[in-house]
C-alpha cells in the first residue's frame, strides 16, 4: 500500500506526511515538480533540513535547476525509488501537489516518446491552418480535441505520430489510466477563503525569510532562463526585478498566482483521482494510519 497526500499548496500535506511516517517508521517520496531542484528551498516550500532529518526523505533537491528535467525523468526516478523501498517492505508516503508527475509515477502513463527527438522543420514553417491540415490528414481523432489554432498542441501531436508512427489517440486509447500500484490518495481540503489567508501568510513568511535574496542568488549561480524558474515566486521575482517593480506589488502577484494555482490543483485531483477527502489534519492522519496498518 502507497499513501499518496495531495491538495492544493499551502494546505499542509506535508505535515502530515511528515507524522504519517514518524508513526509507521515510513519514507516519503517527493511528488512535486519544484521540490526536485537543489538552492530553491524558501519559494518552494520544501521541508526543512530538520524535517528532513526526522524520516527519510526521497526526491528532494536532487537536480541543478539548469537542468532539463520532464515527466518521463520523474516517473524513472520515482518507480525506481518505489521499487527500492518495496524490496525492503518500507512503508511508503508520497506528498506533493503536481498532479501530472503523480499520474505519471503512479499510473499506466507511456512517457518514453518524451525523450525522443525528430526534426520538426518541414511543418514548424507552416502556418496554423496548414499544420491544422497536415494532422487532421494524420490523426483526425486527435484533432478533433484541438483548436486550430492552438499550435502548439498540433505540433506535439504530429511530432507524437513522426515519433511512434502511430496516431497520439491510438497510444491513448491503448493505456487504462489505472494505477499500477496499490495506491491510496488522501487529500486534505479547507474551506476556500481560509485557504487563501493561508496562502497569503505563508507568502509573507518566505518574504520574511529571503525569498528575493534566494532568486537573486539562483539567477547569479545559474542564470534566469530556465525552467526551474517558472515556479511562482521566483518567476515573480525575476520579471518584477527586470520591470522594477516594487516588492509589495511582486508580493501580491505570487498570492494572486497562489490563490489560482490551488484552485487548479483541486480541479486537477478532484477529476483524475479518486481521492479521500478530509478537512481535518486529524480524520486524514487517522486514515492514513488505518489504512498502513491493515495493508
Amino acid at each position: 500500500m502507497i499513501i499518496c497526500i495531495v491538495g492544493p499548496t499551502g494546505v499542509g500535506k506535508s505535515a502530515l506526511a511528515i507524522e504519517v511516517a514518524k508513526t509507521v517508521h515510513g519514507e516519503i517520496i517527493n511528488g512535486d515538480a519544484f521540490q526536485i531542484y537543489k538552492d530553491m528551498n524558501i519559494g518552494t516550500a520544501k521541508p526543512s533540513e530538520m524535517e528532513m532529518k526526522s524520516v527519510p526523505h526521497h526526491l528532494f533537491s536532487f537536480v541543478n535547476p539548469d537542468q532539463d528535467y520532464s515527466a518521463f525523468n520523474y516517473q524513472v526516478d520515482a518507480r525506481n525509488k518505489i521499487a527500492e523501498l518495496s524490496k525492503r517492505n518500507v512503508p511508503i508516503i508520497i506528498v506533493g501537489g503536481t498532479g501530472m508527475y503523480l499520474k505519471a509515477a503512479l499510473f499506466d502513463f507511456d512517457l518514453q516518446l518524451q525523450e525522443q527527438k525528430v526534426d520538426m522543420s518541414e511543418y514548424e514553417c507552416l502556418n496554423n491552418e496548414e499544420l491544422y491540415e497536415k494532422l487532421s490528414k494524420i490523426d483526425p481523432i486527435e484533432a478533433s480535441k484541438i483548436h486550430m489554432n492552438n499550435r502548439k498542441r498540433v505540433l506535439r501531436a504530429i511530432e507524437i505520430y513522426l515519433m511512434r508512427g502511430e496516431k497520439k489517440s491510438a497510444l491513448i486509447e491503448r493505456q487504462h489510466h489505472q494505477p499500477i500500484y496499490d495506491v491510496c490518495f488522501v487529500g486534505l481540503e479547507v474551506e476556500r477563503q481560509k485557504l487563501y489567508q493561508d496562502i497569503d501568510r505563508r507568502v509573507d513568511n518566505m518574504i520574511e525569510k529571503g525569498l528575493e535574496k534566494e532568486v537573486q542568488m539562483l539567477v547569479a549561480k545559474y542564470g534566469s532562463n530556465h525552467k526551474a524558474f517558472q515556479a511562482i515566486g521566483y518567476k515573480d521575482f525575476i520579471i518584477g526585478n527586470e520591470n522594477n517593480e516594487s516588492t509589495a506589488l511582486i508580493v501580491e502577484h505570487i498570492k494572486h498566482k497562489s490563490h489560482a494555482y490551488a484552485r487548479r490543483q483541486y480541479t486537477y485531483f478532484k477529476n483524475q483521482f479518486i481521492v479521500n477527502w478530509f478537512s481535518s489534519k486529524k480524520e486524514a492522519y487517522d486514515f492514513c494510519i488505518n489504512k498502513l496498518n491493515h495493508d
